[in-house]
């Protein structure tokens, strides 16, 4: 008798050319992340050859019960690392029937954006530090903390080894090997301030890949969670009072900025950034201020502000980008639940696009 895990596992490609390919969508909270499953004739590695599909937008707060249908457009493929095999993941962004994208489509204005032929030629690289908490899923409580109580301070946990340390690092590898295996171009992870917060990088990635490579990577990430019975939260102040919180640095950087002189251009960014502060606070994501404190290395909301290794700025140069006199620039600023499609392109138009 057949066993779950053995159908689970079960190699499809010795029976059969046909492949399931797993749609992927971001739903109506603008965060929640959807999905369905189709089968396909055989492998496909070009998403513009993939068919479009639809789903039911008035059950993910994206349409009216009267005119529900919102149509998918396949925009990225990603091997899947939960059925293997020649199956896919594909990112897709939403519109309405006659085309047009929906409200909560921020991928198409960035796609405009970096297809501007100005972006273009700065082929603009993009490093994007997702930090998140794991809950205990019957109390939303981080995992490694006693229930209603909490652990020692902070201090042993960054970067800490140890079952009395670091939780939940099962999870965290596995993650960390199935975005490899997908395709993914993530760079790295560790332990964080917090305990049962963690981090992943994703990058360096060009242009609209980088909100594709992340947004797939949390949903790879909110799959394993689901499997070990964990919930993963990207609220940007999980725990009040004397604890991190979780942020999604964003590392950018520009060819002029990579060449020889990027120093200068580099600080002329920072100072076009600093001059709508504002607009790009609006868009780095919700509850922002409960962590832009001041505090636990932040810059207060309402402060703009850089420095050379200065993780208590809103925009951080890193030494060596000092002492080469080129390189890339660190913004501090985003939450962990922001949009990497509108952080991206925003970086991108106000330092490349923009003119004062």
């Amino acid at each position: 008798m057949a066993l779950l895990s053995d159908l689970i596992n079960l190699n499809l490609s010795d029976v059969t050319e046909k492949i399931i390919a797993e749609y992927i969508w971001i739903g109506g909270s603008g965060m929640d992340l959807r999905s369905k499953a189709r089968t396909l004739s055989g492998p496909v590695s070009d998403p513009h050859k993939l068919p479009k599909w639809n789903y039911d937008g008035s059950s993910t707060g994206q349409a009216p019960g009267e005119d529900s249908e919102v149509i998918l457009y396949p925009q990225a493929i990603f091997k899947d690392p939960f059925r293997r095999g020649n199956n896919i993941l594909v990112m897709c962004d939403a519109y309405t029937p006659a085309g047009e994208p929906i409200p909560t489509n921020k991928r198409h204005n960035a796609a405009k954006i970096f297809s501007h032929p100005d972006v273009l030629a700065e082929e603009t690289w993009y490093g994007i530090e997702q930090e998140y908490t794991l809950l205990q899923n019957s109390v939303k409580w981080p995992i490694g903390w006693p229930v209603g109580g909490y652990p020692g301070p902070q201090g042993p946990y960054y970067c800490g080894i140890g079952a009395d340390k670091a939780f939940g690092r099962d999870i965290v590898d596995s993650h960390y090997k199935a975005c490899l295996y997908a395709g993914i171009n993530i760079s790295g992870i560790n332990g964080e301030v917090m305990p049962g917060q963690w981090e992943f990088q994703v990058g360096p990635s060009v242009g609209i890949s980088a909100g594709d490579e992340l947004w797939v990577a949390r949903y790879i990430l909110e799959r394993i969670t689901e499997i070990a019975g964990v919930v993963v939260s990207f609220d940007p102040k999980p725990i009040q009072g004397d604890w991190n919180g979780a942020g999604a640095h964003t590392n950018y950087s520009t060819k002029s900025m990579r060449n020889d002189g990027g120093y200068e251009i580099i600080k002329k960014a920072i100072e076009k950034l600093g001059l709508r502060h504002k607009e790009h606070i609006a868009a780095y994501g919700e509850g922002n201020e409960r962590r832009l404190t001041g505090r636990h290395e932040t810059a207060d909301i309402n402060t703009f502000l850089w420095g050379v290794a200065n993780r208590g700025a809103s925009i951080r140069v890193g030494r060596d980008t000092e002492k080469e006199g080129k390189g890339y620039f660190e913004d501090r600023r985003p939450a962990s639940n922001m949009d990497p499609y509108v952080v991206t392109s925003m970086i991108a138009e106000t330092t490349i696009l923009w003119k004062p």
